[in-house]
């Protein structure tokens, strides 16, 4: 068997969790299993050597792709925390189409602004216009907001992912408040008006404001960024689709799935060579985002979003690209 073959034999092999100890069982041929004796390329050192070339080949090749050819319109950051003093910043974006891409990972000790600076800077220098307006869906982390702001423009559109909000809210009260909580903060989500939802989501702030001050900030902290894609007057579908990070949390979890055999890791560069390769096999079986069709005829391009100044989207039959209407 070609050494190539057996490499990527050994690479898929790892993504499924299938250990190095059991390679050569897993690997047939038509006479029945491969020898597991010396130099039959078998071995668990031959299959880790294989797995650590190819998957930093692939990783090399994956961070120096050209993203200038993709459409961009939609990009989704989020942070994987592997150790105490280690995480990733990785990053998923939707095209014009509904088409998602895996876009990169980038190693830090936390999510403040250098690694969040040096992310972005990354997506840049690789053919991200930051001229071309995207719609960037964070978890909220303030660091992550500053740094797009500073690259891409002060009104550049953040949304926060709600469902992080509404849990972030929740676990800091008292159980007994937490349907009352959820079914007031979901209502504001589900609503076309983001006037409207900003004064359900105040009124909330203030029943609270005796039993849970505290959280009663929490919940006015960042509420313009919270509302972006009902700012921007997205059909109902779309917008429940881009409210929140869940496409690079599913993501996220293939990336734990892939790494769970892992008992100890050695450094970062391990780390970044594990994740990109879990990166990749996660986009296998990425779908198409909801509603399926053409994203650039409904959302495209976005508009500069100010604090407390709502945006509609223009729509009409029309199959070619529209614009977006500040009012």
């Amino acid at each position: 068997m070609s050494e190539d073959l057996l490499g990527k034999w050994a690479l898929n092999l790892m993504l499924i969790n299938v250990s190095t100890r059991r390679f050569g069982r897993a690997v047939r041929l038509p006479g029945g299993d491969i020898s597991a004796a010396k130099g039959t390329g078998v071995s668990k050192s031959a299959v880790s050597r294989r797995f650590v070339a190819l998957s930093a080949e692939r990783m090399a090749e994956w961070m120096a792709a050209d993203l200038s050819k993709l459409d961009l319109l939609i990009i989704q950051i989020d942070g994987i925390h592997i150790e105490e003093d280690l995480m990733l910043l990785a990053a998923v974006g939707i095209d014009g189409d509904g088409g998602k891409h895996p876009l990169g990972v980038i190693e830090g000790a936390t999510e403040n602004t250098a690694v969040a600076q040096a992310r972005l800077d990354n997506l840049v220098g690789r053919g991200l216009d930051p001229k071309v307006g995207c719609l960037f869906i964070i978890d909220g982390a303030k660091a992550l907001s500053k740094a797009i702001r500073k690259t891409f423009g002060r009104h550049t559109p953040i949304q926060r992912c709600q469902v992080h909000k509404a849990r972030n809210i929740t676990e800091r009260l008292a159980k007994p408040l937490h349907a009352s909580v959820r079914k007031a903060l979901r209502q504001a989500w589900e609503l076309d008006d983001a006037e409207k939802a900003e004064k359900l989501i105040r009124n909330l702030a203030r029943r609270l404001e005796r039993e849970a001050p505290g959280v009663s900030a929490s919940i006015l902290e960042g509420i313009d960024e919270i509302l972006t894609v009902t700012r921007l007057g997205l059909p109902v579908e779309l917008r429940r689709s881009l409210a929140c990070t869940n496409i690079i949390e599913n993501m996220n979890g293939t990336i734990r799935q892939v790494c769970r055999n892992v008992k100890r890791w050695r450094d970062a560069k391990m780390v970044l060579r594990w994740t990109g390769a879990a990166m990749l096999e996660a986009a296998k079986g990425f779908r198409r985002s909801r509603p399926t069709g053409n994203y650039r005829s409904c959302a495209a391009p976005w508009p500069p979003i100010k604090p407390n100044t709502p945006a509609t989207l223009t729509l009409n039959s029309n199959p070619r690209p529209r614009s977006l209407v500040n009012q």
